[in-house]
């Protein structure tokens, strides 16, 4: 009867062990390569498309920006973030808003995301900063976007993820061109 035991309990430890070494390889796998890691959002560049003022009107003023912004993805998975708002604001106040689509940045890849910012005339002139600013020649905003999504890895393991990206955007206005220094950080 001993004999007859044997081979099942021979089974049971070889099935164990080669459950046991699957379940550290998984864990081992996501821990390394497959942990959901930061995307990265870089802004391209962000360029003054028209600046335009009525001198009898001052409150007359269109100042259109375009933005591009390029995310990266570093995961083995998709990021798929929802519909956000970029907000564009001059000394603390908001002067335009520009609407950001969710999509999906696939795996490894990248992704570029632009728009076109309008920003309120009348809002940025009654600003007390702005006839300094004006008679400078360069005009400072700061664009600030929040994109809140997941990381997606091998259909299976889901990490929500929220990326903050603040852009200090200078215009130079007798140059017609803008430069920008721009942070970005990720909670999950």
């Amino acid at each position: 009867m001993a004999k007859s035991r044997r081979p099942l309990i021979i089974c049971c430890v070889v099935t164990a062990i080669l459950l046991l070494i699957i379940i550290v390889t998984a864990i081992t796998l996501y821990f390394t390569l497959l942990k959901p890691k930061q995307p990265k959002i870089t802004t391209q560049s962000v360029t003054l498309e028209s600046f335009s003022t009525n001198v009898f009107d001052i409150t007359d003023t269109n100042v259109t920006l375009g933005i591009a912004v390029m995310i990266n993805n570093p995961n083995y998975g998709g990021f798929k973030y929802e519909n956000s708002t970029s907000y564009v604001t001059y000394y603390g106040n908001v002067v335009a808003l520009a609407p950001v689509t969710a999509d999906t940045i696939p795996a490894r890849g990248q992704h570029e995301v632009g728009a076109t910012v309008l920003v309120m005339g009348k809002s940025l002139i009654t600003n007390p900063n702005f006839l300094k600013d004006l008679a400078a020649n360069t005009l400072n905003f700061t664009s600030s976007t929040t994109l809140k999504g997941k990381s997606i890895v091998l259909k299976v393991f889901k990490k929500k993820a929220t990326t903050y990206s603040t852009c200090d955007v200078s215009i130079h206005i007798v140059g017609k061109n803008a430069t920008s220094v721009c942070k970005s950080q990720v909670k999950f």
